[in-house]
């Protein structure tokens, strides 16, 4: 007998949205994908609102998007959930936080800009940024089922973008037709192999 996957649902109401997305918004340092971990942890983990392959979906979708990943992330998730309205909750709290610190940033940033200690704790943060951009790549490298076969596809495109100044929007449509094509001939080779 297949074994039932037990799935608690703790509340996804748009307030509850709003309210977990602040959170994020608020203790997040590195922009948005800083933040897969820690919405990671939240909505598949913590309240399991949508499952881990589907997040990972979302994350792929959010990045196609254009606009900023965060946001994009945020309402993706809330209309998963709630529709439009979720959306809405979703989207504000991510946005919210950002949009505040930034505020209080520029309105009193003349004031301390030139002090040493502001500008050695800014240098003490930026390795601590590119630590929170990087590990939650090798994570969803593993979840997306990226092996030592295919790690070419990933490593290939980096290059592209980071030595020849390819546009990223011709890597993800080259990498979309390809899967395409992919999928095309993985479905020609299992009719062929049931055929015989």
């Amino acid at each position: 007998m297949a074994e039932v996957k037990e799935h608690k649902d703790y509340g996804s109401s748009p307030r509850r949205l709003f309210k977990v997305f602040f959170r994020i918004g608020l203790f997040t340092l590195g922009g948005g994908y800083a933040m897969i971990p820690i919405i990671e942890k939240y909505v598949v983990d913590k309240n399991r609102w949508i499952d881990r392959e589907e997040f990972l979906d979302l994350i792929a979708v959010a990045q196609t998007c254009p606009g900023v990943f965060a946001m994009n992330i945020s309402t993706f998730i809330g209309y998963k959930l709630h529709k439009t309205r979720g959306a809405v909750f979703a989207a504000l709290g991510a946005a919210l936080p950002s949009f505040l610190i930034i505020l209080a940033i520029a309105a009193c940033f003349h004031q301390f800009s030139d002090v040493s200690w502001v500008a050695a704790c800014f240098n003490g943060i930026r390795p601590a940024v590119v630590a929170l951009i990087a590990a939650p790549t090798f994570t969803l490298a593993k979840s997306a089922g990226i092996t030592f076969a295919n790690c070419w596809i990933p490593a290939v495109s980096a290059l592209l973008i980071w030595l020849f100044g390819v546009n990223p929007i011709y890597i993800i449509l080259a990498a979309g037709i390809g899967g395409y094509v992919y999928g095309l001939l993985s479905e020609d080779d299992n009719r062929q192999s049931v055929g015989k």
